[in-house]
């Protein structure tokens, strides 16, 4: 495991302040929207379709204090480009948006530098201000938006029509999700270096963090990883791909059901995991089962370690959720099952007490709590 202290250069111009919000293009929005709010506890937030005066594609904005998901469908049944997308990848995300300051600098230097421009520099309004948008292209089809609020006071974006909160949602039990921890990126064997490369050169990221695959393997599978960031190191993504194994890894059925390169898991970061666990679970998500034995080997590591777990390790394996930790601090994670039909994207939460990595004392335990579900699908 490797952690980079050099951030390299200072961006030449702009500032990515955090992530926006994750745009997923789906089937069926309105029914998608509805399954984040019940399972996950979002809250309804703003639409834009028909009644708003969108005629293409209906929108649903849910939110859940700074995480903002929107799903996307079309209206037409010959919408070519969203029809060849969904029947490629399935249900998924198809925009990282970042919120940005100086959004002319961040686009002129990834035009000098190469990146494809999907659409240059355009405008919204509303009563509320301007907000000013670009896109680029990142791996495979996902795509970028740069947002630029500087001049909007808006509730979301101009040509959304704000939603208020469901009354059954008060029923529920709150899952207190607060923010977007990370954004993982899956790829093809042999495609990492050049991606994270692509972030550095065109958008001014830099490496944060990395594994290989002497570190992350079991008997069958393995991955590598390199972790990238901005350099306020507010907006993290881990770009993954698979390594030679005995087995199929889970990178690679990923990558083979999604028909190529593509976000793996949303990180939902919590500042009470069990809290959270609990409540996600009575409202139906279901997560990876991790074996008694995992707790078994924590518990003798942790009584030679100087570090010490504040939550109950007996409530931690009961709920299944994973620790992980160093000399300065430890993490707390637990993974979803997937989110829809095809095994592609799935949902991470996690808890951090002064612990900057992402888990990589817990892929041996994750990754045959995954080959267990692989073996289950005939894909291991």
């Amino acid at each position: 495991m490797t952690t980079y202290t050099d951030k390299g250069p200072k961006p030449l111009a702009g500032k990515f302040r955090s992530f926006d919000h994750l745009r997923f293009w789906v089937g069926n929005a309105k029914q998608a929207a509805g399954f984040y709010c019940t399972r996950m506890g979002f809250s309804p937030m703003g639409y834009r379709g028909f009644e708003t005066g969108s005629r293409r594609t209906a929108a649903y904005a849910v939110k859940q204090n700074q995480i903002v998901f929107v799903f996307e469908a079309a209206y037409e049944p010959d919408d070519e480009e969203m029809a060849s997308h969904l029947s490629r990848h399935g249900d998924g995300v198809r925009d990282v948006a970042f919120n940005v300051e100086d959004i002319d600098a961040i686009v002129k230097v990834a035009k000098e530098r190469g990146a494809k421009i999907v659409r240059d520099l355009w405008e919204e309004k509303d009563d509320f201000g301007t907000v000013r948008f670009a896109t680029v292209q990142t791996y495979g089809d996902t795509l970028h938006t740069f947002v630029d609020r500087t001049n909007y006071k808006g509730h979301f974006l101009p040509g959304f029509k704000k939603q208020a909160p469901e009354v059954f949602s008060k029923l529920l039990p709150a899952t207190d999700l607060q923010f977007i921890d990370h954004v993982v990126g899956n790829q093809p064997d042999g495609e990492m270096e050049s991606v994270a490369k692509w972030y550095e050169k065109c958008l001014q990221f830099h490496r944060f963090w990395s594994v290989d695959d002497t570190q992350l393997h079991t008997e069958y599978s393995a991955l590598r990883s390199i972790v990238m960031t901005n350099w306020e190191e507010t907006v993290k993504l881990p770009i993954n791909e698979p390594a030679p194994g005995k087995k199929k890894s889970q990178i690679q059925e990923y990558v083979e059901y999604y028909g190529g390169a593509g976000v793996q898991h949303i990180a939902l970061n919590t500042n009470d995991i069990i809290a959270s666990v609990k409540n996600l679970r009575a409202r139906g998500i279901e997560f990876l089962d991790i074996p008694d034995s995992y707790y078994d080997m924590l518990k003798e590591k942790l009584k030679i370690s100087a570090v010490k777990v504040t939550e109950d390790l007996s409530v931690l394996q009961q709920l299944k959720i994973l620790v992980d930790y160093d000399e300065n601090g430890y993490l707390l994670q637990i993974f979803t099952k997937n989110m829809q039909d095809r095994p592609t994207l799935f949902i991470e939460v996690i808890q951090r007490h002064n612990h900057n990595g992402f888990g990589a004392g817990n892929f041996q335990a994750l990754f045959e709590a995954i080959e267990l579900e692989q073996a289950k699908r005939g894909n291991l």
